[in-house]
């Protein structure tokens, strides 16, 4: 009798919620299973829909398009942050987009919103929003998160500034060299309490004078990172990995 082949790289996502005995991949992700890993029926993979759940499952159905899977278990796998973070960020040029978001979803980053600011070099149109929210399926799948990382539409550095805080103990930063806070002295400071955290990187040009004062008067914490000054994806990688 043929054993069940497990699948390299056996992680795949459903974009359909999985509740029955079955599931159906369909579009890229079935691409990937028939044409790239070259399924076959009986082979065992594992599926996840975002909404924490992962499953285990085997094909039972190849199409030319799609694959039936049978659902064979279930468990709740949290490889979550144990605090929100969400990171604000006018987005770099090009393939550095995407280098950003990788590593925002394995760094456990919840939220990122691109933000349009006075000196923006990119402000990414629905399409562009499109191929950066599958980069977050195809990381997701890497780096085993059953929750997708949220990337929200475009929004403006001022609404952002002036919106009320999510709750009344988040911690709101803003980075730029001028800041007076240090990210050694922010990632050790243990009596600070929050429930989350909304950081804001701004782009190549930095922020305005204009930009910081409203920072300033809004009550965001103003963060430097050392004598050295980051790109884009940089800054938002070290602010993930150290808080």
């Amino acid at each position: 009798m043929k054993e069940n082949r497990l699948v390299m790289n056996s992680r795949f996502y459903s974009a359909n919620e999985i509740t029955s005995a079955t599931a159906t991949l369909s579009d890229q992700e079935a691409h990937h299973l028939l044409h790239v890993m070259r399924g076959k029926v009986g082979d065992e993979v594992t599926l996840f829909d975002g909404s924490g759940w992962e499953f285990a499952a085997t094909i039972s159905q190849l199409g030319r398009s799609d694959v039936t899977l049978d659902i064979t278990g279930k468990a709740e796998v949290d490889r979550e942050r144990s605090l929100p973070l969400t990171i604000a960020v006018a987005l770099p040029k090009g393939d550095r987009q995407r280098v950003l978001i990788e590593k925002c979803v394995e760094l456990g980053v919840t939220k990122v919103i691109p933000l349009a600011t006075q000196r923006s070099v990119a402000v990414p149109k629905d399409k562009s929003l499109e191929k950066l929210r599958r980069a977050v399926i195809e990381a997701s799948k890497q780096c085993g998160r059953n929750r997708l990382m949220e990337i929200s539409s475009g929004m403006q550095l001022e609404a952002l500034l002036n919106q009320s805080p999510e709750s009344e103990s988040q911690l709101r930063i803003l980075a730029d060299p001028g800041g007076t806070i240090s990210l050694a002295e922010l990632g050790s400071n243990k009596d600070a309490q929050c429930d989350s955290t909304m950081v804001t990187i701004g782009p190549e040009g930095g922020f305005t004078e204009v930009e910081l004062e409203l920072a300033k008067d809004a009550e965001w914490q103003i963060l430097n990172f050392g004598p050295r000054i980051l790109r884009i994806e940089t800054a938002a990688i070290a602010c993930a990995a150290r808080l």
